[in-house]
């Protein structure tokens, strides 16, 4: 049996006028997610709410013999809401050009499976070591995957905030599908750029292996981001996963 213990938060930061992040914590639902959203007025606000309530849909409402996997539940999710998006445009068309980014992580059992889209993140600490496990889809990774830039080099890129692939640039929306098996203690995070863009991985490491409670690190997170200038909006989710002969040390 699994058990996740898990937080979230989000801060407009210190620069912008509203707030187009938004997330999803529903530890009993075994669901994770968070959005990050694009446009002009409150576009990227309905972007971002869009994908989260559509996340929420599609894995609550499905039906009781589970005869669709999370794997095809995340794709719909997806589809669905960039779906969503376009019908919203073609509606309103002053809102062209709103998008959003797009991550959850959904668990089975102890196997997990991950959907993603945009620069935001997905994060993976076990044994003490923080990994990412998505890829950002974004201009400057691109030139770190061919080469032409380092990963601290596109930290300081000019334009390192444009991102190639998201929910809203392309009625058929592409997006990764990543599996896994958690282990007992194994911590997830997600999150927006406006912590990964403000606080350097080892810095979030730093505090991912600290003593304090799940709460207390997501709290740790967003000060930190906010510390270091807080010029975008910054959303966290960490969820840490128990299993089996882990119940008994479970924390209050």
């Amino acid at each position: 049996m699994i058990k996740l213990i898990s937080a979230g938060a989000t801060d407009i930061g210190l620069l912008r006028k509203n707030n187009e992040d938004a997330y999803l914590v529903m530890p009993e639902a075994g669901l994770f997610a968070i959005s990050d959203g694009m446009g002009g007025a409150a576009a990227g606000e309905i972007a971002s709410r869009y994908f989260i309530e559509t996340a929420q849909a599609v894995f609550c409402s499905r039906a009781p013999s589970f005869s669709e996997t999370n794997h095809e539940l995340a794709r719909k999710v997806f589809r669905r809401s960039n779906e969503r998006i376009f019908e919203h445009t073609a509606q309103y068309p002053d809102d062209e050009g709103m998008g959003c980014t797009g991550d959850l992580l959904v668990f089975d059992g102890d196997g997990y499976v991950v959907g993603h889209a945009g620069d935001s993140r997905i994060y993976l600490l076990r044994d003490g070591i923080l990994r990412q496990l998505t890829k950002d889809h974004s201009f400057v990774q691109r030139l770190v995957d061919n080469g032409t830039l380092t990963p601290e080099e596109a930290k300081h890129h000019p334009r390192k905030n444009i991102i190639t692939q998201a929910l809203g640039i392309d009625p058929s929306v592409s997006f990764d599908i990543l599996e896994g098996a958690g282990l007992s203690h194994d911590i997830f995070l997600l999150c927006t750029d406006g912590l990964t863009d403000m606080v350097a991985d080892s810095a979030i490491q730093d505090i991912l292996v600290s003593s304090i409670s799940i709460q207390h690190k997501v709290k740790a997170l967003v000060a930190a981001a906010i510390a270091a200038g807080g010029r975008d909006n910054v959303t966290v989710i960490l969820c840490e996963v128990y299993i089996d002969q882990d119940s008994a040390d479970l924390p209050v």
